[in-house]
């Protein structure tokens, strides 16, 4: 499945700003590259300002987004990527590889270009935790339509680390996870708008509905009220590694 940012980009810059915690996680596993490739970069989060970077991105729309100051960016794809073997010191794919057509390829591409360090951002579809599988139970399905095995990037890339990377409760990128103490968030649509599983499921609305009123009647904080005393939660996201 490719999502058409073309179609939900729409306001995307606005809502998903990086958090500076998970940037520096991520700039701890570049090491000293000099220079990146960020693959399926969207509106430029997490380019590092201190490498040169390149970007590439197939939609439009999120081109369209990034700042007159992110890094130059070519339309493409993942699977195809436009450059010579090991043209890079390292390459980035920020919570994107879900998205690819074809992960294998798209992955042994990162691979082929790249000198060093492959570093992905990613989500593990075996990890439960998520309370908001409760109301919305398909996410669980759709995870693990979307989602590569954690084997598979060892098994397309070579020996890599894997590292968990938990949330903050006050995360500024609005991914799924993000809102993890904020509730409520899910509920506005214009948020909504910027997680693209929302709009790979059919009608969720009953489940908001139910969320709704357990936010109202303090069912939801009764029930996950450990949640609220957290300023982290490891909800499965995971950067992985080459080893190299």
């Amino acid at each position: 499945m490719r999502t058409s940012y073309d179609t939900i980009g729409v306001n995307y810059s606005d809502l998903r700003k990086p958090d500076s915690r998970i940037e520096m996680a991520i700039s701890k596993a570049l090491g000293t590259a000099k220079t990146v490739l960020n693959v399926g970069a969207g509106t430029g989060s997490y380019e590092p300002a201190d490498r040169s970077v390149t970007a590439i991105e197939p939609s439009i729309e999120m081109i369209r987004q990034r700042s007159a100051l992110a890094a130059p960016v070519i339309q493409g794809y993942a699977e195809n990527l436009p450059f010579d073997d090991n043209s890079f010191d390292a390459s980035t794919a920020i919570l994107t590889v879900h998205h690819w057509a074809d992960k294998e390829k798209g992955l042994k591409e990162m691979r082929r270009v790249t000198r060093g360090q492959v570093v992905i951002l990613t989500f593990d579809h075996l990890h439960r935790g998520f309370w908001l599988a409760d109301y919305i139970p398909e996410l669980v399905r759709l995870d693990e339509g979307q989602m590569p095995r954690m084997t598979d990037f060892e098994a397309w890339l070579g020996p890599v680390e894997t590292m968990p990377v938990p949330i903050p409760h006050d995360c500024t990128d609005g991914f799924l996870g993000a809102y993890w103490r904020r509730p409520a968030a899910y509920l506005d649509p214009k948020i909504r708008a910027a997680i693209s599983c929302f709009w790979a499921m059919d009608n969720v609305s009953s489940a908001l509905k139910k969320l709704a009123s357990d936010l109202n009647s303090g069912a939801w904080a009764q029930r996950y009220s450990e949640l609220l005393e957290l300023d982290e939660y490891d909800f499965g996201y995971r950067l992985v590694t080459t080893k190299c």
